[in-house]
């Protein structure tokens, strides 16, 4: 069953000669459960098309299906809970709150949804971040790769069914790129969630169950990454993703 069904996206910026057309008639699905890679030198329109699938902009023209529901026909309440109740969202700048302890951080999205805390799962997401011992802490307090393990973990509190990262490793040094990329498979597939990540990194793109690579505007499916390790399509001059 597809979780993500992208339909004919097109996204254009302005009007008449100075129009941008950011991405142009993109259309894929991705199967629950699926890790999929988006690749794409900058400005190639695959920011613009994370924004998007998470209902953060809104396209020209297409649809995206979630779970079988047409988010863009949604009004914006109806879309704004949906979106805090389906999709979770990790970012390359952390975007912790720092007056928050990593507890408050986790369990923030639960708290602007007016819901109870689950502290059971609280626990059990603390200990599988091995941030049990920083519960207390403020991000000022913790490392990079320490920040970007409370985002992952505000981003499953809520359990959606689709996790967004945008960049997720941008900011982290090579070992715990390694370890957040492991953490965050591991934790989608033991708590069942899809994941859509944007990424420079061959290395991470390679951890991928598939690379979508956005060019230009539109999107080829490169497959299965392993089917691509060590072939040219990962290593086309467009993609000016780091050389490791």
């Amino acid at each position: 069953m597809d979780l993500l069904e992208v339909k004919h996206i097109s996204k254009t910026y302005g009007s008449g000669e100075t129009a941008v057309k950011a991405l142009k008639n993109v259309s894929f699905s991705v199967p629950k459960g699926e890790f999929v890679a988006i690749v794409g030198e900058s400005g190639s329109g695959k920011s613009t098309l994370l924004n998007i699938i998470g209902a953060l902009d809104t396209p020209t023209s297409g649809n995206v299906l979630i779970d079988g529901k047409d988010i863009f026909t949604m009004n914006d309440r109806k879309m704004t809970i949906f979106r805090r109740r389906n999709i979770g969202f990790v970012f390359q700048a952390f975007n912790l709150i720092p007056e928050l302890t990593v507890e408050q951080n986790i369990i923030f999205p639960a708290l602007l949804d007016y819901q109870k805390p689950d502290e059971k799962y609280l626990e059990e997401l603390l200990t599988v971040l091995n941030l049990k011992e920083r519960r207390n802490r403020l991000p000022s307090q913790l490392s990079g790769g320490q920040q970007q393990r409370v985002a992952i973990g505000r981003a499953l509190f809520t359990r959606p069914s689709l996790i967004l990262a945008d960049e997720p490793t941008g900011n982290l040094d090579s070992q715990n790129t390694s370890e957040v990329i492991t953490l965050l498979k591991e934790t989608s597939r033991k708590y069942e969630q899809t994941i859509v990540m944007i990424t420079h990194s061959r290395s991470v793109a390679q951890t991928a169950d598939r690379v979508l690579r956005v060019a230009d505007g539109a999107v080829t499916d490169f497959g299965r990454a392993q089917d691509v390790q060590g072939t040219s399509a990962l290593r086309r001059p467009e993609w000016k993703g780091d050389r490791e």
